[in-house]
């Protein structure tokens, strides 16, 4: 099963490919504008998007490249009626994997879709996917299984939750109040503490990035 975010404006077609998606045994999400898929999609959890570049607001190549250069483990597969071979360079330069011109049937879109899951899996972008368990208390991914203390499990729940997976050190410091006071120095011990766990349970790089004057950002893969 993949989880599939399907960015269109046009609520019939959108909600046609949400079921579309959804027949194919897959966890599906739409949205209708980038500023609400920038509010309310949790992008540790995207396999892929399926976006459309005609967008109120905001052109979908602005999206595709802002959505490359920060999880480019997402599959990006374009959904247009921009046809011009100029238009298919541009969509591939911005990081489309896939530039499909509408009207599209269903059955191309659908094997598009595997397709661009077999080189994701092949790749290794699916075998980095971390698994939440705030039950258990544990972090479940390809190489291990790790126990969790709950300040942890709240932790990585709050940025799972929160847009762009971003969290500022204020939103953190709040989240362990029930511990008194935290430092920004605590904080950080925490977040490398954490991280060393992530990766014990199989993710890549650096799990949490430090985000300068900000706070952090969680850049693997997690599902809860």
């Amino acid at each position: 099963m993949l989880n599939i975010v399907i960015l269109d404006d046009h609520k019939p077609l959108r909600e046609s490919l949400v079921d579309l998606m959804a027949t194919e045994g897959h966890h599906v999400v739409g949205f209708e504008s980038a500023e609400a898929l920038w509010s309310g999609c949790s992008f540790g959890t995207v396999d892929i998007l399926v976006l459309d570049l005609n967008l109120p607001g905001a052109d979908g190549v602005a999206v595709a490249q802002r959505i490359r250069a920060r999880h480019p483990n997402i599959g990006i597969v374009m959904l247009t009626a921009r046809s011009e071979p100029e238009d298919k360079q541009v969509g591939y330069a911005s990081g489309a994997d896939i530039y499909l011109v509408k009207p599209s049937s269903a059955m191309e879109l659908a094997a598009s879709v595997k397709a661009l899951a077999r080189r994701l899996k092949h790749n290794g972008a699916e075998t980095t996917e971390l698994v939440l368990d705030p039950f258990a208390m544990t972090l479940s991914g390809p190489r291990d299984s790790v126990d969790l203390s709950a300040s942890e499990v709240d932790l990585l729940a709050e940025f799972a939750r929160s847009p762009n997976n971003r969290l500022e050190t204020g939103t953190i410091a709040h989240l362990d109040e029930r511990e008194g006071e935290i430092s920004k120095a605590a904080i950080e011990v925490r977040i490398v503490r954490l991280r060393k766990k992530m990766v014990a349970a199989g993710a890549m790089g650096q799990p949490i990035k430090s985000i300068r004057n900000h706070g952090y950002q969680l850049s693997a893969r997690l599902r809860t």
